[in-house]
């Protein structure tokens, strides 16, 4: 299993499904984008940014349920791809695995503070590689910049990379691969 951060959340295109990104943490730096839904890519977006509601939400709800019966969550494991649909485990303290959503686990698992960690052989498949124009494979993604000027010439720089992008990049996912896969 390959330790991953989740780097946010993407819209590739209008009207398109949210898109979950994660980035492995060392060695080659792959990314892995997964389509999610509007609703999950908020409840990760929310669990990311440690913003909590004044009543909770499902995955709130879930991790105080887990804690009332004396458990926690002790990791979450992007584990296959099939069919274009990526699956995930919750793994508790003990020992029980509970199949899930990668977006729900991911969220799960970030409210609980956990590490996210994707099979290599998903890696494999579905990752890829993407290097900022003039930096290394361990590049950071830039802050958003406060000034309003700003962001909108970092808003173009990044448009113009992802138009280097070509759907081969992404690997050979199924042309019916949609939300939740």
């Amino acid at each position: 299993m390959i330790p991953m951060d989740v780097e946010g959340m993407a819209v590739l295109a209008p009207e398109a499904a949210p898109v979950m990104l994660l980035r492995e943490r060392e060695g080659e730096r792959r990314w892995l984008a997964i389509t999610i839904g509007g609703p999950e890519a908020s409840a990760v977006a929310l669990a990311q940014e440690k913003i909590r509601l004044p009543r909770p939400g499902t995955i709130e709800l879930i991790g105080k349920v887990v804690e009332s019966f004396g458990h926690r969550v002790t990791g979450v494991e992007v584990t296959a791809l099939r069919d274009g649909i990526f699956f995930a485990d919750l793994v508790f303290d003990s020992g029980i695995r509970i199949s899930a959503r990668p977006s729900d686990a991911v969220a799960i698992g970030l409210r609980a503070g956990v590490v996210i960690e994707v099979a290599d052989s998903v890696l494999e498949v579905a990752s890829v590689r993407v290097e900022i124009v003039g930096a290394g494979p361990d590049a950071e993604l830039p802050s958003v910049p406060p000034d309003p000027a700003a962001q909108e010439r970092e808003v173009e720089e990044f448009r113009a990379a992802l138009d280097k992008i070509a759907p081969e990049d992404f690997g050979d996912l199924p042309p019916d691969a949609g939300p939740g896969h």
